[in-house]
Parts: C-alpha cells; structure tokens; sequence
C-alpha cells in the first residue's frame, strides 16, 4: 500500500508555514528596527535644529569684549587705549601721536609714562571737568552690558523722552505717529520723495549726510541724527562741522564703535544745546546678533560651507551692523509707522547720494542687512533675538 497521505501532510502545511514566517519577520522588524524608523524618519528634523542651534550660538559671540573691557580699563586709569582704530582709516591702529594732531580740539595732551604707557594729560584748566564725565559717561555706558532684548521696549524712554523735554512736549505720546529713516545710498536721487520724507512726525538722518542742494530727492527736516562714533570724531575736529552739523538745537544719538570716542562725545555733549544721545549697549549687542546671524545663514547658503568657516571670510573682531540697521531697529522701538528710504543699491549709483564714495565697507553685510529687512517686512514673528524682544513690529514700508 502507498502512503500517499504521508506525503501530502508537507504539503497542506505550506500555506499555514508561509503566514508564520510572514509575522515573524513583521515581529522581527518591528523588535529589531522599529526603534531607528523614527530617528530615520526624524533625521532631517534633528539636523535643521542642530544648524539652528550651532547659528544661534555663533551669533551670540563676541570676540571683541576682551579688547573693549581693556581699552576701558585703560581709559579709566587715565591712559590712552592701546588698541585705538579709527574707521575712516580702513580700522588700522592710530597712533598715539597721529591722534593727538587730530584732537587738536580741545586741549588734551599725551605723555609716555615710566611704564610704557600712552598717559593723556589735561593741559587747561577749561577741560578739568573732562576726565570725572568721561569716567561716569564709560561706567554707565559699561554697566548695562547684558544681553536683554526687552530693550526694546526701554526706547521710548531712553530716546524719546529727553528729545521731548527738549522741545517742550512734556505730556506725548510714547511713540511718534510716523517716522522716516533717510539712508544715504545714491538711489535717492532716482526719485523725488522730498515732500513724502518731510511729511513724517520724525526724520532720521544718517552720518551727517548733507541736505542742501538735495531737498527736492532727500527734504530738508531733520529731528534726529543718527551717526556712528567714528564720524562724530571726525565731525568734532573740522571747525566747520563742530559737534552738531545739523545745528546746536538738532538731537543726535550715536552708538559707540571704541571706547576713545567718549572723549569726543565729553567734549560735544558740553557744547550741544540739543540732546546728545549714546545708545545703550544692550541695544547695541541685540542688532550684533541679529545682523551676525543673518550673515551667518547667508554666508552658509550662498557658499555651502559650514557655519564655522565663517569667520575666515569675516574679521569677527571688526565685523559690524550698519548705522542705517540700528536706525532702522531704533524707529520700530519708538514709532508707530516707519518709512525707509535711500536703502539699497544699484549698478549706475553712488553708494553715497552726497559722496564720490562707490565702495561699501567690508566691515558690513549689507546683503545680510537686506536679508533681515525683507524679514521685517513679510515675517516679523521668525526674526531670531528681536521676537523675544517682546516688541510688536509696527508697519513698515521700504521705498526704492
């Protein structure tokens, strides 16, 4: 007798084999593999936190504290800094020597003392009162050094409160209705946005840029100037500018590029009928890191390197924000409508209206800076350190 049921049992079996084998393996995968699916799955979610991280973190530096605390240091003690630059010389050191012929000002001397430092020495009894100001004025500005971006919402009354009192106004708004930022690029005399500039509560200026014979492109109001310490030096020194090239009863605020220049603020502030303003160094880091970190993703996005390449393309210790950028981030923290003009560039102008000047400063990323404005505009809400700054960005419009 065949057995042939023995040998069709195998084959009866296969079917019910084939579905154990099946969930095994499904039970295999999911035991042995189903932990590393959701990293996989998440890898690209990980890295875009991670660049985010190592951006935030690089923006933050500041590789120029140590030499900042030191000339400050210096300049306590009565000593000239050692590591004084002067922008408008491409940020080469200035020389002791060289910088007394250019302070001829007022009448402040320079002496080699025993341990090879440059000492000043006041020379007339009118300019005693220099050094007492000058201390008090680094102090204050020093001691607020921190990284607080609720600065912001401090502007009204650090800015806008003594330019009241100065002209009379002494129940205001803590905003003004609408203000004009004036840049200085050479678009402006594309178009004739006088009477438009002219139209607004508040006009800012920017380093001095000259309004005669430009009114009808740039008008003629001016109610804040906004220059960097670097051109206040340079301003403090040609008599024909002295101290307030707008007038005595014009306001100026400016923010501090080395510490030397309060000697130059001592001296104007004593001279200048209308506020003479520094801006606070807290307000100071915060548009640092705004304009380092889009400088860095830029940077990132244009070349395809990494993040920390950066600084080979960049002097971390001269790198800068723009005047115009701080203007800018000035009238969101004390108007209630910004305008914007003479921002941007183009091939057939000037990079200055008022100047021959065709090159930018390699200290600035203006593209970075463009960057950031575009981001004001369409998305305020994703701007790093200004969205933690508690600030509500008011309406802002960019003529070009």
């Amino acid at each position: 007798m065949k057995r042939v049921f023995s040998l069709r049992l195998p084959f009866s079996l296969l079917p019910l084999l084939a579905i154990i084998t099946l969930l095994s393996c499904r039970a295999s995968v999911r035991l042995g593999f189903g932990s590393q699916s959701p990293a996989a799955d998440a890898s690209p979610v990980v890295s875009v936190l991670s660049n985010v991280t190592i951006l935030l973190r690089l923006a933050s530096l500041d590789l120029a504290e140590t030499g900042v605390r030191k000339d400050i240091d210096e300049l306590l003690e009565g000593n000239f800094p050692s590591s004084t630059r002067v922008a408008s010389a491409g940020l080469r050191h200035l020389p002791a020597a060289m910088w007394r012929r250019e302070n001829s000002h007022f009448d402040v001397g320079l002496r080699a003392g025993l341990d090879g430092r440059v000492q000043i020495r006041v020379r007339s009894p009118r300019d005693y009162n220099i050094f007492p100001e000058l201390r008090r004025s680094l102090r204050d500005w020093w001691k607020n050094r921190r990284f607080q971006p609720e600065i912001m919402s401090e502007l009204y009354k650090l800015v806008k409160r003594p330019l009241d009192r100065h002209n009379g106004l002494t129940d205001s708004s803590p905003r003004y209705a609408s203000c004009a930022v004036v840049g200085n690029s050479g678009i402006l005399l594309n178009s004739d946005r006088g009477e438009l500039i002219d139209g607004h509560e508040l006009v800012i200026r920017l380093n001095n840029a000259r309004t005669h014979g430009y009114q009808r492109k740039v008008g003629s109001k001016t109610g804040l100037s906004f220059v960097n310490s670097n051109i206040l030096h340079l301003c403090a020194r040609r008599p024909g500018c002295f101290c307030h090239p707008y007038g005595e009863n014009v306001p100026m605020i400016m923010y501090i590029c080395q510490a030397v220049h309060f000697l130059d603020y001592t001296i104007c502030n004593s001279s200048h009928r209308a506020p003479l303003l520094i801006t606070d160094i807290r307000f100071d880091m915060l548009c640092s890191r705004i304009v380092k970190y889009y400088s860095l993703k830029r940077f990132a996005e244009v070349t395809g390197k990494p993040f920390e390449d950066w600084a080979k393309f960049h002097d971390e210790k001269m790198f800068h924000y723009s005047s115009g950028m701080q203007a800018v981030m000035l009238a969101l923290g004390i108007c209630d409508q910004v305008s914007v003009f003479g921002f941007g560039k183009s091939a057939d102008a000037k990079h200055h209206y008022h100047t021959n000047q065709k090159a930018e400063l390699d200290l600035h990323d203006y593209d970075a800076e463009y960057a950031f404005y575009q981001d004001l505009v369409d998305r305020p809400q994703v701007i790093p350190f200004l969205k933690d700054s508690g600030l509500t960005v008011p309406p802002l419009v960019f003529y070009y």
